[in-house]
């Protein structure tokens, strides 16, 4: 039996190596959390620990990883893939179904049940959640269990959850993070913060009544972090989290920070790493010398970075998403001990909440180039890399459209007798366009565009939904979770979410030794509370 293989029964199984099991496979484990099964943060880690070690008992040779990256696409659908895919290829000039995202081509596959332990449709807070501490947790939720409340402080003490962060930093494993939504999003912060509501991300946003508890707010949790090593790398937007609402942005001087406490969060973060580098555009981020140590701090915008289709534009330089993956890796991969880094492509999700498929389709093709980057960086021996979403999307795909079918355009379907193409209209003969979305602000009161006077392939057209919100709803079917490297072959058939925190842990023994060092009687590792005094 492989060593991996091993730690991980013994771990999570208590079965002895040798004594009499049969494991058949992968493919006979069984989902964790049966029907009626009772949920809890002790049940959510042990079961999904109990079904990756069960994998891994089933198969032989298994070396460990020494590097793991997780990329996630926020709101990056099934549907969104299969667009972007077509997208990508039709900008190449080929018809485009036949071609495949770089992440499309791995070798294992699974999808995710994405529900929080509150909500059917998930938010991205207590799916990253699920996915950095191996226990799913509620809408909102950034690294605390569903025992916390949303917006309480004090109902945190003893629901902070330990993230695959937190054990690479202890384990002295470099460390980093890579987004282009503000790095006080929720996806970037459930890797560095615990707080039982993700809106706090700077000081004015957190209530008197947490402050009072003892609660700090996401982006001084960021610049404090103090785990282990620490975090050595974090890139990108959010500056104005950590600048005093009396200070100027450096890029746009006719806006302020957020702060309400006087403090240069930059500044401090500074002071606190002499040898770092502090950058905010693209010009100081390329001329940081690459023989350099210490740890990178960008942030490249005041909110989020810019979309791909607009990065050209922004006022100071914005790096790509590829560009911030490549000098991560480059730097953390000078740790002998190995890396843990995530990628997150954040602003796929803003623009399906803006009824923008264009913008998020080039963003989904801007994150799949930063996977071509990791792919090439990295030795497929020594690194996972697992590529997966927080949650789908209202984006809807049809039309009955010809091969070749301009995605963003009408949908123009063959004649039956295969001469030329006519557009698939409604019963008012009003023609369709291939995307559209289920919810969102592209619902025009009942009202169809004139497609003689709008393009539908123009970058800023909003399409079509159904019905009427201000911002499109995620929605709530599975997501794809594609893996290659060390442990990948965990990754199959349809799992929880929560379940890829645990391929990760047992794929890097580091990480799980760190992970046993810290647990409690009931298995969970356990940190000190971020809270001054636990309540009574």
């Amino acid at each position: 039996m492989n060593t991996i293989a091993a730690v991980a029964i013994a771990a999570f199984t208590g079965f002895v190596p040798g004594s009499a099991i049969s494991i058949a496979g992968a493919n006979n484990t069984p989902d964790v959390h049966p029907p009626g099964k009772q949920e809890s943060p002790e049940a959510w880690y042990r079961d999904g620990g109990q079904l990756i070690a069960r994998r891994l008992a089933g198969r032989e040779a298994i070396k460990p990883a020494r590097n793991v990256i997780l990329f996630v696409g926020d709101g990056m659908s099934l549907a969104t893939v299969a667009a972007a895919r077509i997208l990508e290829g039709q900008l190449r000039g080929e018809a485009g179904e036949e071609n495949s995202l770089v992440f499309e081509t791995f070798p294992n596959l699974a999808l995710a049940k994405t529900y929080n332990t509150n909500q059917q449709t998930p938010d991205s807070a207590g799916t990253m959640t699920a996915m950095t501490t191996g226990v799913k947790s509620f809408a909102g939720a950034i690294a605390v269990d569903q025992r916390a409340q949303r917006g309480n402080c004090a109902s945190i003490a003893g629901s902070e959850r330990v993230t695959l962060l937190d054990l690479a930093a202890l384990a002295d494993l470099g460390t980093g993070l890579v987004t282009t939504t503000r790095i006080t999003h929720a996806t970037p912060a459930a890797l560095y913060a615990r707080s039982p509501d993700r809106s706090w991300e700077t000081d004015s946003g957190l209530p008197p009544t947490a402050r009072d508890a003892g609660c700090h707010d996401i982006a001084r949790q960021l610049i404090e972090y103090d785990r282990g090593r620490g975090l050595d790398i974090a890139l990108g937007g959010g500056r104005r989290a950590f600048l005093p609402n009396q200070t100027d942005d450096p890029e746009y001087p006719e806006l302020r920070g957020h702060r309400s406490d006087g403090r240069d969060l930059t500044a401090e973060w500074q002071e606190r790493h002499p040898d770092g580098h502090y950058v905010w555009n693209e010009s100081q981020f390329k001329s940081i010398p690459a023989d350099s140590d210490g740890p990178v701090l960008g942030l490249f915008d005041p909110s989020h970075m810019q979309y791909e289709h607009d990065r050209s534009d922004d006022e100071g330089g914005e790096p790509s998403l590829a560009d911030m993956t490549r000098l991560a890796i480059e730097r953390l991969a000078r740790n002998e001990q190995g890396f843990f880094l995530m990628v997150e492509g954040g602003r796929i999700d803003h623009a399906h909440h803006a009824n923008n498929a264009w913008r998020g389709l080039t963003d989904t093709i801007a994150f799949a180039r930063a996977v071509e980057t990791a792919l090439e960086l990295t030795d497929p021996a020594d690194t996972l890399i697992v590529v997966t979403a927080d949650h789908s999307h209202a984006l809807t795909f049809s039309g009955y459209g010809q091969r070749g079918n301009p995605i963003a355009g009408l949908a123009m379907r063959p004649t039956d007798d295969g001469e030329g193409t006519e557009p698939l209209a409604d019963n008012e003969g009003r023609p369709l366009t291939i995307l559209g979305y289920a919810t969102g602000p592209g619902y025009r009161g009942g009202n169809r565009p004139d497609f003689e006077t709008e393009d539908p392939t123009q970058p800023s057209y909003r399409q079509e939904s159904a019905v009427y919100l201000w911002s499109a709803s995620h929605t709530a079917e599975d997501v794809p979770v594609y893996s290659t490297g060390p442990g990948a072959e965990t990754l199959t058939g349809v799992i929880e979410q929560n379940v890829i925190y645990h391929a990760l842990l047992q794929a890097v023994p580091a990480l799980q030794t760190k992970a046993q060092e810290l647990s409690n009687d009931q298995g969970l590792p356990v940190l000190e509370s971020i809270l001054p005094t636990r309540p009574d």
